[in-house]
């Protein structure tokens, strides 16, 4: 046994699958019993799903998943990795009983009888199972909680024979006549939810959480609340294909959140400047329509325009408009920078919304700490605020420019259609009096 095989987590991984298990056997069973005991439950099914072949022999990659659950807890390396694993297996619980409950449906297929080996675990399967439990489908939710973990720890070879595994069992919840189509989607959604919420290389959306004091945070949140709802109600109406407006709806949901409470680290971007993978497929919808918006505003307009001395301003660069800067600095918290090298710096901030004197503080510094290394692009997802704020913040802190007037003047002269509004002012002040508060309180003797 190695060193570092002796301190993985054994016991508590063993203490977690007692509790994980047990609750997963009788929550889920409880839920098919509320939804048994009910009349006229419903079913979700497409015309086309009627075609959809049953493959008995399906059923020990559906059965496979067990096995993987377990297996999941102890390939974990160190206690944290162990709890943010239990913890997204604990959540996928959580999230799939309560949509059972909430709204049940009913797999309306008949099961053909099946014989041998495949036939018994169709009979043991059945022990416990029965036609409820569909969307989102549990087995898919599990799914990418423990694809995304196996996938950490295998690579070459084995990695692809895990992606083949996992496709097989993807599909066998409906070649074995387990579910319909609509619980694999929004299964794939929730399972991403619970990566989201228990993230690994991101910050976790809810550990600064706090409700917004700014009102243009809430109105933007309830702006995008309502637009979440105008979706949700047209998926319902709409049906059939319809229904894939749920996606949008999540998305805008999220992006509501992020406003209302969570701020920036609901996005999950990362210092590489990417998104995680979870907040990827969850904002996909509306990541699509930020980034058709930015490049849409910023068609006629020069990309980017210099400023002063070695720094530009800009929209987030695709990978074929980065060449000739040496650092790129990203303000925009929703778009990831696929063009991030080494040195560059990422510093979130919300769209349409003021940054803190402290964010617009920190930024200036980044900027003048990166001077000398050769032209610096400083970006947002269009180019007229967030960054703007962040060039004009420089302006003041580095003594270029003396008033917030003077700085957005510079900024104006390279780029007339910028937009800094009042609320932009007012931060910029902030960050300036609480600067020359500072330079006035450091002790004689010291050097600010």
């Amino acid at each position: 046994m190695t060193a570092a095989t002796a301190r993985r987590p054994w016991g508590r991984a063993l203490l977690w699958l007692i509790f994980l298990g047990p609750l997963f056997f009788l929550s889920y069973g409880y839920a098919n019993s509320v939804a048994a005991a009910r009349v006229d439950v419903p079913s979700i099914v497409f015309d086309w799903e009627r075609a959809m072949p049953f493959w008995a022999w399906t059923i020990v990659p559906y059965w496979s998943i067990d096995l993987f659950y377990g297996i999941s807890l102890f390939v974990c390396r160190d206690r944290r990795e162990l709890d943010t694993q239990a913890l997204r297996l604990l959540s996928a619980q959580v999230v799939a009983i309560s949509c059972f409950l909430l709204f049940p449906l009913h797999f309306s297929f008949t099961r053909p009888e099946t014989g041998g080996v495949f036939g018994w675990l169709f009979d043991v399967l059945l022990g416990f199972d029965k036609p409820f439990n569909q969307a989102p489908s549990l087995h898919i939710v599990l799914l990418i909680v423990l694809w995304v973990r196996f996938a950490q720890h295998l690579g070459g070879v084995w990695r692809w024979m895990l992606h083949v595994w996992f496709a097989l069992i993807g599909v066998s919840v409906l070649t074995t006549y387990q579910h319909h189509f609509i619980d694999l989607p929004t299964g794939v959604l929730a399972g991403w939810l619970c990566v989201w919420l228990w993230p690994e290389r991101a910050v976790a959306p809810w550990r600064h959480a706090a409700l917004t004091r700014d009102p243009q945070r809430w109105k933007l949140a309830l702006i995008y609340l309502a637009c979440a709802g105008a979706c949700a109600y047209a998926a319902i109406a709409l049906g059939g294909v319809g229904l894939w407006l749920l996606w949008p709806a999540l998305s805008l949901l999220l992006v509501a959140l992020n406003y209302a409470v969570l701020g920036p680290a609901g996005f999950q971007k990362r210092d590489d400047g990417r998104l995680s993978m979870a907040a990827l497929w969850l904002y996909a919808p509306y990541l699509l329509g930020a980034w058709l918006n930015s490049r849409w505003w910023t068609r006629n307009a020069p990309q980017p325009v210099w400023v002063i001395d070695e720094v530009w301003l800009g929209r987030v660069p695709g990978r074929d408009e980065r060449d000739g800067y040496a650092r790129v600095i990203d303000v925009s918290a929703e778009l990831p920078l696929r063009s991030w090298r080494s040195g560059d710096v990422v510093r979130p901030m919300l769209d349409l919304v003021a940054p803190s004197a402290e964010q617009l503080r920190q930024a200036a510094i980044d900027i003048e700490s990166l001077r000398g290394h050769g032209e610096i692009l400083v970006c947002c997802a269009l180019g007229y605020s967030r960054s703007a704020a962040a060039v004009a913040a420089w302006l003041l802190h580095s003594g270029r420019a003396a008033t917030v007037d003077e700085a957005i003047a510079i900024l104006r002269k390279a780029r007339p259609a910028i937009v800094l509004r009042d609320r932009h002012r007012r931060a910029l002040g902030l960050m300036t009096r609480a600067a020359a508060t500072a330079r006035t309180q450091v002790p004689a003797g010291h050097v600010a």
